[in-house]
Order: C-alpha cells, then structure tokens, then sequence
C-alpha cells in the first residue's frame, strides 16, 4: 500500500507542471499589461515599460514558467499580486480557507441526506419512498444553486430577518450559503447513489444470498451497500474537488471571501501569481483527494487491498 500512495504522490509533480504551464500560456494570450495595472492609468509609458521589464513580461512564456517554478522550489516564493502588492501565498491561503470550511460543511450534509435517501429509495424502488425524493432531487437539480440562494436569502434574510445576506463574522453566517449550496449537492448524490444501489442489487450474488434465505438486512447492508459504495466514493471525492473551486456562484452572491471569487477577480484584473498561485493550490488539492479516495477504495474492498499488498 505504502508504495502505491508514494507513486501517486509523484504524480503531484506532472500534475503542478502541467496545470501551471497551462495557465501561464492561457494568460500569455489574454489581453492585459501587469505594469499599467500596477501603476495605474496615469503612469506614463516609459515607466509602464520599465515595470514590465523588471517582471520579465516580454520574455518567452517557457523562460517566465521556468523562472516562476525556480523560485517556488529554492525560495518558496509565489510571487507577488500585481493588484494587491502582497505575497500571493500570504493572500491566497485565507480564503482558501473559507472556501474549505464551507465545502467540508456542504460535502457532509449532503453525503450524510442524500447517499442514504439514495439507498433507501433503491431498496424501496417504485414506492412512495423511492417517488417522492427521487422528484425532489430532479426538481432541485433543476434548480441553479444562485436560484436557491436567492430564495433563501430573500426569505431568512431580507423578510424573517433571522440571518445576514453577507459575510462570514459568525458560525450563524454560514448557515444560509451552505444550505443553498447542500441543496443542489444533496440530489446529485442522491441520484447516484441510487443508481449504484439498484445496479448492486440486481447482481448474481444478491440473487443468490437472498435463494439462500439470508435476511434482507444483511443483503442490502453487508453485500450490496459494499460494492455500491466504491462508484459512490469517487463520486464523493471528485465532488468535493470541484467545490473547493466550484463555489463561486455561492461565494459571490452571499459576499465571501473565499477562493473561487479571488480567482475570478484576479482574471478580471490579469493578476498572473495569484492565478497561477490559486491554480497550483487546487490542482495540489485536487490530487491529494483522489489519493485519499483511493486507499479509501482499499478499505471497502478486500480484492483492491490484497492488491496493493501484492509484492513485485
């Protein structure tokens, strides 16, 4: 085991590489010009073209990538914000922060509603049970998460007056953005979940334990659930990836600070380190999780565990 999570942490090299380039070369190509949005519109040319060649703005894109990752490997540097003056790290790693709060927070309501409504309503297929949340999550999968947003701030905020319609300066403030985020979330599970259940269950082996006389508790929950969940797992993990970076829709309409409208802004203003900074972060994230789902994998299943402890 302990060799296949040090291969896949190797992979976070190509992975950073590939992401960084990649970004470097999209910026490269967008309009904008760092030393005017350092200086500002009434800074003359001369000094506007002084600034750009003291950040290496005309050089190739390959000689800047290459500068960019010798400093972050010999001086853990990321560089400056053309718009903010600050270390990009220093900016950067607050909101990301934010961002893993409420992401951690909307993942586990909505794995904790909607991965188990999705195995009831595969166990109670074409019941009231199975109906009922099955249009409910196709309704609310229907449903923008700003749509939610705005309902619930409307409601709670603006006519009940029980919670804010902004910021985050209390745990009370995370209430309504996480909520509009859960809802949208929680139908995607639910609808996966089931889908994985109801082909688990249809399986030979369920056929056969339930021919053998074993109780249906013990069918559902220690044959079927178990292979159900692998698919469901990475479902999981890829989820909360994507709303580490995904949750600007959120983000933007309650006034968070949080990552993903910092990255949106730095687009904005073609703030290169910090968009390459917030790139880089992520992707590290991103790889990180799927590593974990993996030897996640090998604990729901005895095959991908025996595996892994196979010596080469």
């Amino acid at each position: 085991m302990h060799r296949y999570i040090i291969k896949r942490l190797l992979f976070l090299i190509p992975t950073v590489l590939g992401v960084s380039l990649i970004i470097f070369i999209v910026m490269n190509i967008t309009p904008g010009n760092p030393g005017r949005m350092i200086l500002g519109v009434n800074a003359t040319a001369e000094e506007v073209e002084a600034i750009n060649q003291e950040l290496g703005y005309y050089d190739p894109v390959l000689v800047r990538w290459f500068n960019y990752l010798k400093d972050i490997v010999t001086e853990g540097d990321f560089g400056q914000s053309y718009s903010t003056k600050m270390d990009v790290f220093d900016e950067l790693w607050p909101r990301f922060l934010i961002t893993l709060r409420l992401a951690i927070l909307v993942l586990i309501l909505s794995v904790c509603i909607g991965v188990p409504l999705g195995i009831l309503s595969a166990v109670k297929q074409n019941s009231l049970l199975d109906t009922i949340p099955t249009m409910i999550a196709f309704f609310l999968a229907a449903v923008p998460s700003f749509v939610v947003g705005i309902v619930l701030m409307y409601i709670f905020a603006l006519r009940l007056n029980l919670f804010r319609p902004y910021g985050l300066d209390s745990i009370k403030d995370y209430v309504l953005p996480v909520i509009a985020a859960t809802i949208c979330e929680l139908s995607a599970y639910l609808r996966f979940t089931k889908s994985s259940m109801l082909e688990s269950i249809r399986q030979d082996y369920v056929r056969t334990a339930r021919a053998k006389g074993v109780a249906e508790r013990t069918v559902i929950w220690k044959h079927a659930l178990k292979n159900a969940l692998l698919p469901v797992v990475t479902s999981i993990g890829m989820r909360f990836g994507c709303l580490l970076a995904g949750m600007v829709t959120t983000e933007q309409l309650f006034s968070i600070p949080g990552i993903g409208s910092l990255i949106v802004e730095s687009i904005s203003k073609k703030d290169e380190p910090m968009v390459i900074g917030c790139a880089v972060t992520l992707s590290i994230c991103f790889t990180l999780l799927m590593i974990g789902v993996d030897v996640i994998y090998a604990f729901i299943d005895p095959r991908i565990r025996a595996k892994y402890n196979k010596k080469v």
